[in-house]
């Protein structure tokens, strides 16, 4: 028999029970439902709407229970509506009526709640701490190849000289802005809602505060009916997986990119590879293309909670049981994703001479024989022309700026001299760029610094 069937006259229909049901995901919450309980236990213990003595049974029994079912002992029955009627009906069950004052002042409208605040902290926490696995993992292949040379690009086509480090650092800040949006969710996570109930609190005398002390909380809900009625929290989580998640794809597409025969950048650890069921040359960056294609699937659980929200009046309706499958699928995505990503790369090798080749063509040092022109003292709009008349030149003689004979620039203006060579030397070019942020290896150390600060 359902708690809440005294109203009812008929038994519930067996298809309306499966519907309704959330058990088969919720339970995942068991232990944040037991401890929210216990707590709540303990203040109606102290604040005497139960007797110090019912209070410390049901204490002692929520504690046996949570011991059960963490060793294996109790399993969770699947047929129970949710985990919290389990846990309610496994303590009366164990204590008699006893149990069935655990439920005063209480409703299983914020109980919900208090529950996923509580998942939803230790959530972001872990998986805050896998972004920080990665980004140390791209430190340290910055740190190693803070001199290995290669094309940055724009439209997909060689635009400038960079460093692999330099690159491998935009992700390092882009997981940085990661963090720190992790970091202003939890805080509007850690907001205790018990003590709302169903929606407009309680006659009883309880202590929020109290309770919110004894799980964590750093404050407690303002108002009762948003208190059980917002899920503001949820989907600002499912924003920040969604927004990891679209930066481990933009990398994943680079990892693709790298591994190919065109670019050949970077080659994969065969155990973070796959191979072709009828090609036997291939070796496919599978891992890559899973995170690229995940990242639809958390983009749209993300959709998903914007959607159930937006046309729900106040306060809980049951629309919002669907809250919990999608966080929870995008929440073990972007682990996964993070966890698998990070080996990948921390055993992966860069082909630093294919990139260094690649950046001698390209005319990638274009802009900077327009620079030199500047520092001559022609106007930058007429460097430009003469530079990009040099690129002309060297496609069709098939030179480099490197190559190009000093007759052939001069032949274009006199204003260069033989140090033109120093001066487009991709080395300089790169290194000759130390404005904070740039690729220069004094800039890219300083960047590294700064990170390292961050992330440990």
């Amino acid at each position: 028999m359902k708690m809440w069937q005294g109203r009812f006259k008929k038994e519930e229909d067996e298809s309306v029970n499966d519907f309704n049901s959330s058990i088969s995901f919720d339970s995942r919450m068991y232990k944040q439902d037991i401890n929210g309980s216990i707590a709540h236990a303990k203040m109606l213990g102290n604040t005497g709407i139960i007797s110090k003595s019912e209070s410390e049974k049901i204490v002692a029994a929520l504690k046996e229970i949570l011991s059960d079912i963490e060793s294996g002992k109790l399993a969770i029955d699947e047929t129970a509506e949710d985990i919290h009627m389990f846990v309610e009906q496994v303590l009366t069950e164990r204590i008699g009526d006893t149990g069935k004052r655990l439920h005063t002042a209480r409703s299983r409208n914020d109980q919900v709640a208090l529950d996923t605040r509580m998942y939803l902290k230790d959530e972001i926490i872990s998986v805050k701490e896998k972004v920080n696995a990665l980004a140390k993992v791209i430190i340290e292949k910055a740190k190693a190849n803070t001199e290995t040379v290669m094309p940055g690009y724009t439209h997909l086509q060689r635009a400038q000289p960079i460093t692999l480090a330099h690159e491998l650092l935009a992700y390092a800040n882009m997981l940085k802005r990661d963090v720190m949006r992790l970091d202003d969710c939890f805080e509007r996570t850690d907001v205790m809602p018990l003590g709302s109930c169903a929606l407009a609190g309680t006659t009883y005398p309880i202590d929020r505060n109290y309770v919110a002390n004894e799980l964590g909380f750093s404050s407690i809900t303002e108002n009762s009916i948003d208190g059980v009625s917002d899920r503001d929290f949820v989907i600002e989580f499912a924003f920040c997986l969604s927004m990891i998640m679209m930066h481990l794809s933009r990398f994943s597409e680079e990892v693709i990119l790298w591994c190919s025969s065109e670019f050949k950048f970077m080659e994969l650890d065969d155990a973070f590879a796959t191979g072709s069921s009828i090609m036997p040359q291939k070796k496919n960056p599978d891992i890559a293309e899973l995170v690229r294609g995940k990242t639809g699937r958390v983009y749209g659980s993300l959709t998903c909670l914007l959607t159930v929200m937006k046309g729900i009046p106040l306060a809980y309706n049951k629309d919002m049981q669907e809250d919990k499958e999608a966080i929870f699928d995008s929440i073990d995505n972007v682990k996964l994703c993070l966890e698998i990503f990070a080996k990948m790369l921390d055993t992966a090798v860069f082909c630093k001479d294919n990139m260094k080749k690649a950046a001698g063509y390209g005319f990638i040092n274009a802009t900077d024989c327009a620079d030199y022109l500047v520092k001559k003292g022609l106007p930058f709009r007429q460097a430009y022309k003469i530079s990009g008349e040099l690129v002309a030149v060297c496609i069709e003689k098939n030179y480099t700026f490197e190559t190009l004979p000093i007759e052939e620039y001069k032949a274009v203006s006199e204003v260069f001299e033989d140090d033109v060579y120093s001066y487009v030397d991709l080395n300089t070019c790169v290194n000759e760029r130390k404005v904070p942020g740039g690729p220069s290896e004094e800039s890219v150390k300083e960047q590294i610094k700064s990170l390292e600060k961050f992330f440990n």
